[in-house]
């Protein structure tokens, strides 16, 4: 086949093992492959490091836009021979990721940047500058499966075949339009294989690691990373309490904690304490022992149905709180507008632990994402 013989398609790639094969693996399917990576964030140059043993380091390389990775990216792109280009989006990353993951923690809730990446950023931003260079296709390297079901004419999600690499999970708000120009090609693969591939072309990426945490706070400190963007006058020292409003210990700033958590509590008693919930009104910690952190419930908004347009009655799916929740049965039925219009409420068959305000709540049935939301609360 001649090359370039299926079009032009931008490959999303980050420098790891994933985004490059997937560069790879739709060059020798015939495709006019451009590479693109996003310049999103510097570590040392930030001034929310400013003093901090990251600033002019190269510390940051373990994340999934450090300098060293733009490079890595490019040294890909001239092994498998295709273009490479930059895409500066630093400042769109800043006011779309950066300033909801900050104010997401000042709202007593815990924020899941990577979801929030995909949606604005990724197949925001990224999607259009492919659009604008005649790109039919954007293609990034996740395990995930867009099919189309002609009887419903509506494109769907589906999780990758190798479900210890899925992540469908992020994805969850994709559009019906997004869906059109979007191409996974590692959804049918395993990492295992990816990884084989990957050697036996002698890519330079085939034996890096996985970024773990969150790019833009390699430390892992989100509590110092909140202070050093708003100023440390935003801790409201308060009162831990327990279920029955009695006072346990006193807390540093609600933005400090989040729903699970067992460290940094300072209680004095008989058994460990976890984080049960955060009240913002009275700008409390709930904390009590772990037999309570289960919830029959919760109540998630800012929904985006795949499957169907809307959600029109009660409905049972496989609903999962979190990236590596295997997902538990539950109820789904949609709030009446009094309750508050476009949001769902869902039932556990079983209580589940640590359901968590600000994260994303995604359904499945089977492999295929019928939708997801954000939770609003637990009950």
């Amino acid at each position: 086949m001649l090359s370039g013989a299926k079009g032009r398609v931008v490959v999303a790639m980050s420098g790891g093992v994933d985004s490059s094969m997937a560069a790879a693996i739709l060059k020798e399917e015939g495709y006019e492959v451009i590479g693109l990576t996003m310049h999103l964030w510097d570590v040392a140059s930030n001034d929310s490091y400013e003093g901090h043993p990251l600033q002019g380091s190269q510390r940051n390389s373990g994340s999934c836009c450090s300098p060293g990775d733009l490079r890595d990216a490019r040294r890909v792109a001239d092994q498998i021979g295709i273009p490479h280009y930059v895409v500066n989006l630093r400042k769109a990353f800043e006011e779309e990721v950066v300033e909801y993951f900050v104010e997401e923690y000042l709202k007593a809730r815990t924020p899941n940047p990577c979801v929030r990446c995909n949606e604005r950023i990724k197949f925001g931003f990224l999607l259009k500058k492919a659009e604008e260079v005649g790109a039919r296709a954007l293609a990034t390297g996740h395990y995930a499966r867009i099919i189309l079901d002609r009887l419903r004419n509506r494109y769907l999600l589906l999780r990758g075949q190798d479900r210890n690499k899925d992540q469908s999970y992020f994805l969850f708000s994709m559009t019906q339009d997004q869906m059109t120009k979007v191409l996974f090609p590692l959804g049918e693969r395993s990492k295992v294989e990816i990884r084989q591939q990957a050697i036996k072309l002698g890519l330079r990426a085939a034996h890096k690691k996985e970024s773990q945490e969150i790019c833009f706070i390699p430390d892992h400190d989100y509590r110092r990373f909140v202070e050093m963007r708003k100023g440390k006058e935003i801790s409201r020292p308060g009162e831990i309490v327990d279920r029955q409003g009695k006072v346990l210990g006193l807390h540093r700033g609600l933005y400090s904690y989040t729903i699970g958590q067992r460290r940094g509590l300072r209680i004095a008693a008989p058994q460990p304490h976890y984080v049960l919930a955060l009240e913002a009104e009275k700008n409390r910690v709930v904390a009590g022992v772990k037999e309570e952190l289960t919830a029959q419930g919760l109540v998630a908004g800012g929904l985006n149905w795949i499957s169907f347009p809307r959600l029109e009655g009660e409905m049972e799916a496989l609903v999962q709180i979190r990236y590596r929740h295997p997902g538990a049965p539950a109820v789904l039925s949609p709030m009446n507008q009094k309750d508050g219009e476009g949001k769902v409420q869902v039932v556990f068959k079983s209580p589940q632990k640590s359901v968590t305000p600000g994260q994303a709540v995604v359904f499945y049935r089977g492999d295929e994402v019928l939708g997801g939301g954000w939770i609003e609360k637990a009950f």
